[in-house]
């Protein structure tokens, strides 16, 4: 007869070796949820899976199949010991196999005698070269949504128990979350990398462009003014429609050619010491004649002493004429434009203030985003692209300048404000009237 005291003691010892099991698995189970929170990198994800839950069910091979939404079928991923290439070329029907069933059905399925079952997919075991005796499979989920099964191959020793199901019910909750994860950054690299291209695209196009359209421009000005010095009239009058419209063709390639340099960052300024007064002079003598179309006066409140700036006086001067065209296109016929250059202890202020169709408060700053008109396209009255004052305040930023809208409101005007770091500071002096 077996003494109680050892039975006990027995029972104790099993206890215990039981409990050191399910530490054991607790352990696994942590360092597997650290591995697959901190990395997105699918490959070493799935390896981590196979190689945590072949030893914590104690299994001889564990394998991850997804579902493929295209071929509507499961794609192997992962499996312990084998090439993943070897892998990915075996299909598996969601039809007439376990790991269908387990998918379809999405509950769990336990086989301890593979042998003859109806579902066995012996396909699998014959290009693995894997003799299957058991088979235990869980449905790996996000949400309610079944991505994929994970399978744990021949028992090493015993069969597969319930427990079994459980943990792998854990690491196939863990890994589904894991691997949704790495899909969506892969989802997400492939689209900036097409956005890339895209835009790699576009500015070249822009770039090929802007040149191309150059040379026929030039010639269309040149033979345009040439004729029109001998025309009559009546030709001079067409010819001078075909001058401005041509002008305002060239205007636009600028503007594209200014946007794609600034984009790419391809703008080198070559900087010297600037007379803002001459720079604003300059600027407006390009816009003067449609401002004079327009019957648009001109109010100048500039300093007595001069205000320099480190610039590149090309660069900054087409600033300006972005602004002053803006001006002289939204202001009404027969309107006023004012310009207003002061300093502010260290800093130059300049404002260009128009009294047209002025701005909502919400849209003041959208006026400076690319290809942005805030006119419906059908209806809108005013031309261009929306290039102007992005291109300006580009410009301005790129010699370390602010600039920046205000508006009362609608049909209250617009003034356009930048500031500027001076060169030096000279002894503050009254402005000119």
């Amino acid at each position: 007869m077996e003494n109680p005291s050892t039975a006990h003691t027995e029972q104790l010892v099993e206890q215990v070796v039981a409990l050191k099991k399910t530490l054991g698995q607790f352990a696994r189970l942590i360092e597997i949820s650290l591995t697959l929170n901190s990395t997105l990198d699918q490959d070493v994800i799935l390896q981590s899976i196979i190689e945590t839950a072949t030893d914590v069910i104690e299994c001889e091979a564990v394998s991850i199949l997804l579902y493929d939404e295209e071929r509507k079928e499961l794609r192997f991923v992962a499996s312990t010991d084998s090439q993943p290439e070897q892998l990915a070329s075996i299909p598996v029907p969601i039809n007439d196999s376990i790991a269908g069933t387990i998918f379809t059905t999405n509950a769990p399925q336990v086989i301890n005698r593979l042998a003859g079952h109806p579902n066995h997919y012996k396909f699998i075991s014959e290009q693995l070269h894997i003799e299957n005796d058991s088979l235990v499979g869980v449905p790996m989920r996000i949400r309610d949504k079944v991505i994929g099964v994970i399978e744990g191959i021949n028992k090493q020793q015993g069969e597969f128990t319930q427990e079994d199901v459980d943990v792998l019910f854990v690491i196939a909750s863990q890994a589904a979350v894991a691997i949704n994860n790495a899909r969506m950054l892969q989802s997400l690299q492939a689209a900036y990398e097409e956005l890339s291209h895209i835009d790699q695209m576009k500015t070249a196009f822009i770039s090929i462009a802007s040149h191309e359209l150059r040379t026929p421009l030039f010639h269309i000005l040149g033979y345009a003014e040439l004729l029109e010095q001998d025309a009559d009239d009546m030709q001079a009058e067409s010819l001078r429609q075909v001058i401005k419209s041509a002008r305002l063709m060239q205007a636009l390639v600028d503007d594209m050619t200014n946007m794609n340099l600034l984009e790419t960052r391809s703008h080198h300024p070559v900087k010297e010491k600037t007379s803002l007064q001459s720079l604003l002079k300059e600027a407006y003598r390009e816009v003067e004649g449609l401002l004079q179309e327009r019957q648009v006066d001109t109010v100048w409140n500039l300093p007595k002493n001069a205000l320099t700036v480190n610039a590149d006086p090309t660069k900054l001067r087409q600033a300006f004429v972005n602004v002053f065209r803006n001006a002289a296109r939204f202001s009404p016929k027969s309107g006023r434009v004012e310009v207003q250059l002061r300093q502010s202890g260290s800093l130059a202020e300049i404002a260009i203030t128009d009294h047209g169709i002025g701005i909502l408060p919400e849209q003041l700053e959208a006026i400076f985003d690319r290809m942005r008109q805030l006119e419906e396209h059908t209806t809108r009255t005013h031309s261009g692209l929306g290039l102007g004052l992005p291109i300006a305040r580009g410009l301005v930023e790129l010699h370390h300048g602010r600039m920046w809208a205000e508006s009362a409101g609608k049909n209250k005007g617009t003034t356009i404000r930048c500031t500027l770091p001076l060169a030096a500071v000279p002894p503050f002096v009254e402005d000119a009237l």
